[in-house]
């Protein structure tokens, strides 16, 4: 069985090293579904991962906002619920959904819940934190302070450490499916958007 299990995980290493860029993963929906990343070549990609009962989960009506203002011209959003952040992503992919639809008006993709730290953490993940480490918190930010006091509490070294961080953690992905930033929750999200205006110039 340890055999077994230890060549599952090489095998998911051995994926996530060769990855050239976010295309060569395939991830699922909310019903189950597998979707290649390779069917959004060509896009600018903003994948994040979400949560429904986080203090940073009205970032849905921004995010919704980005959406629409930017998605004919070529911006893609790719929302990824995870509870592993205080459990604040409770319920199956279909409650999510709806609470998201119902409350923010959410039209952009998500998918299926899953986790971003740790032995089961999406194959996806992996390679994005290996492509960008934690950007920092923005301490002028009202849970920013927070989050930093929380972390370092725990961790004297945190910063240094490339793992997802918290909720509405965002990467953004070019139209060549390269990782060009990441940004922490506490990010501005018109920040966001200047920079997702110069990839789709």
């Amino acid at each position: 069985m340890k055999q077994v299990i230890t060549l599952v995980l090489i095998t998911l290493l051995s994926t996530t090293v060769m990855a050239q860029n976010v295309y060569d993963f395939t991830v699922k929906d909310r019903k189950g579904n597998d979707v290649s990343l390779a069917e959004y070549k060509g896009k600018v990609l903003l994948i994040v991962n979400t949560a429904t009962r986080c203090g940073f989960t009205p970032q849905y009506e921004e995010l919704e906002a980005l959406y629409k203002a930017y998605k004919d011209r070529g911006l893609e959003i790719l929302d990824f619920p995870c509870n592993q952040f205080g459990q604040q992503a409770p319920g199956t992919e279909d409650e999510i959904h709806e609470f998201c639809q119902l409350n923010y008006g959410t039209e952009f993709p998500q998918f299926r819940k899953i986790e971003v730290n740790g032995e089961n953490e999406s194959p996806l993940f992996t390679y994005l934190k290996a492509q960008k480490g934690f950007a920092g918190f923005d301490l002028n930010h009202k849970i920013g302070k927070l989050l930093h006091d929380m972390m370092l509490k725990a961790d004297a070294d945190y910063a240094s450490k490339p793992d997802i961080k918290w909720n509405f953690t965002k990467f953004l992905v070019n139209q060549q499916g390269e990782v060009i930033a990441r940004y922490e929750p506490t990010h501005d999200i018109k920040s966001i958007e200047a920079d997702i205006q110069a990839l789709l110039k």
